[in-house]
């Protein structure tokens, strides 16, 4: 008898894309190779000192040591809710507009299970991040994929999606600015969104990680500040890429009150809420000094020219991006996204992501996470200048 048989939700996963880069990573590095990782978006800027201070002194509060409230402290709920007011002028009310989440991944992974049920659908961006097709599979429901192409700016195309399958869809997810695409969207957009959703009822789940890492005076907008945005949708946010926070877990779902409520169910059975002491570290973030932020843009945007001028002077096709800190390119002619990216970690020592490891639409394209210094995407330039292709 099978005693550790994986439920079937288990064996539909597909392979979780960053584990299997890490095990092709260690395979060259262990030849001795020096790596120079380009792949996965996780920051190399240090946390803020002022932030991290905030939480040292928390940490050390016993009153802080206790289990924390699932929906998040009030304080820290305050803040995010003036954020959006100060940001996008969106007013909340912090007591049924806001729920605090163990960054922003845990909250977009958990709310399918407040409203899909086994057999519905969600509509789910490809390429795009993993997450909102593994929460939709967790909650018994099926994606339905919507395509981001270059010809549409790579938004999806709402009027290509079938009316039976609108008519069963019960989440939309949407990631503008968009990982791993890099694209952004407009106003129009979002009243497109926002007119498919009243049509179909449809519940819009934005994630929106990346609006505070924007370039040339660019500034993303919520899709809470279009109206009727509110009547059908929530937005995800987190402290991650903002105030490079990543590894303290920390973010917040933010819009309609009864999404917000129905996520904070789920949270309420599932885990504890976030610790405290990162909660007050949190709310410094978001109240505090936001130089940090400012000159976080400025370092990216000097390391975004430094790539595209050398990745062009390769050969290679770049789009200077809006936001977010990738680059999303084309595969030279010949190419697949799998075997560029082979051939650059084999030949060069270069982790870049394929396209298509985001979805099937993202073949003939590659990631570049801008997350090295200018020193190493120095040295990555002059090994791709080595390369002919």
């Amino acid at each position: 008898m099978e005693i550790f048989r994986k439920a079937d939700r288990l064996k539909q996963l597909p392979p979780y894309l960053f584990k299997e880069i890490d095990r092709k990573k260690a395979e060259v590095r262990a030849r001795g190779v020096d790596i120079i990782d380009l792949g996965v978006g996780d920051p190399d800027l240090p946390t803020p000192p002022h932030i991290i201070e905030a939480g040292q002194r928390a940490m050390a509060d016993p009153a802080h040591h206790r289990y924390p409230s699932y929906s998040g402290m009030n304080g820290f709920k305050v803040a995010a809710a003036r954020w959006y007011k100060r940001r996008f002028n969106v007013e909340l009310d912090e007591t049924t507009e806001v729920v605090s989440l163990i960054g922003s991944k845990e909250g977009i992974a958990h709310f399918p299970l407040a409203f899909v049920n086994p057999g519905d659908v969600a509509l789910v961006p490809t390429p795009a991040y993993p997450v909102y097709h593994i929460g939709t599979l967790f909650a018994g429901g099926e994606s339905y994929s919507m395509p981001l192409l270059g010809e549409n700016r790579f938004l999806p195309d709402l009027n290509a999606i079938p009316e039976s399958v609108a008519d069963r869809a019960r989440v939309m997810f949407i990631n503008y600015p968009n990982n791993p695409t890099a694209a952004v969207a407009d106003r129009t957009f979002f009243e497109e969104v926002i007119g498919f959703a009243r049509q179909h009822g449809v519940i819009v789940c934005h994630d929106a990680a990346y609006t505070e890492m924007a370039f040339d005076g660019y500034r993303p907008l919520s899709f809470l500040e279009v109206d009727g945005a509110k009547e059908v949708g929530v937005e995800f946010h987190s402290l991650s890429k903002t105030y490079n926070m990543t590894g303290w877990r920390i973010g917040f779902a933010v819009g309609n009150a009864e999404g917000i409520e129905a996520l904070g169910a789920v949270k309420s059975n599932i885990d504890s809420g976030v610790f405290e002491a990162v909660q007050m570290a949190g709310i410094e973030a978001l109240t505090g000094d936001q130089s940090c932020v400012r000159e976080m843009v400025q370092i990216y945007t000097r390391r975004r020219d430094l790539l595209m001028e050398g990745l062009r002077d390769c050969g290679f096709e770049v789009n200077p991006p809006k936001a977010t800190f990738y680059l999303w390119i084309k595969v030279p002619e010949g190419y697949t996204s799998a075997g560029l990216t082979a051939r650059l970690l084999e030949d060069a020592g270069l982790v870049v992501t394929p396209g298509n490891g985001f979805g099937e639409p993202g073949e003939g394209y590659f990631r570049i996470a801008l997350t090295q210094t200018r020193e190493r995407l120095t040295e990555a330039i002059t090994r791709l200048k080595g390369m002919t292709f």
